[in-house]
């Protein structure tokens, strides 16, 4: 595996589209619900697969429903433009396929404008790796609570599914810089 790793390049994130694998988690993470819901308290109504919004940017509502295969649709759809608006905030700047899945994830979950504010762009526009994946672990709250925080010495059941997968980002994102 090392061999393979030395061997690799960092292209233009201009170049790179969200991988295959990466949209697969995404599906995995968000789970599916055919019908809108509020995944933890203080969110924003999501259906299909964590889908917050239309493409054409219409909210979901309570009381909306989806198919299964729109549900897939939509999300790739959503991704597919969250990717394009990552690759166009990093002109020039060059990224691993797995450092750019796990940026698109990311924006997928917390929003363009996060993104665009975040420590981790502007890490990556001054080309320091490493400082951009550590700054994965700033985000860590939902609806104003830290969602890293144990309750009785174990996981919060209000959101602690936030910070494992931010972990997961992070950890993913480490994983590329070896």
């Amino acid at each position: 595996m090392q061999a393979i790793k030395s061997n690799r390049v960092r292209a233009l994130a201009a170049s790179l589209a969200l991988s295959a694998a990466a949209f697969g988690t995404w599906q995995v993470s968000e789970g599916y619900s055919s019908e809108a819901i509020i995944p933890t308290k203080g969110d924003v109504p999501t259906i299909g697969h964590g889908s917050t919004k239309y493409e054409d940017g219409t909210k979901v509502k309570m009381g909306d429903k989806i198919t299964p295969q729109r549900a897939v649709q939509l999300a790739r759809n959503l991704a597919d433009q969250d990717c394009k608006k990552v690759s166009d905030s990093i002109p020039g700047v060059k990224l691993y396929q797995g450092e750019f899945d796990v940026y698109c994830d990311f924006t997928g979950q917390y929003g363009i404008g996060n993104w665009r504010s975040s420590s981790m762009r502007t890490h990556l526009m001054a080309g320091n790796y490493v400082q951009a994946c550590t700054s994965l672990l700033q985000y860590r709250k939902a609806a104003g609570y830290d969602c890293s925080t144990l309750v009785n010495g174990k996981p919060n059941q209000r959101c602690y599914g936030v910070w494992t997968r931010q972990k997961a980002r992070y950890d993913a994102c480490m994983g590329e810089q070896t």
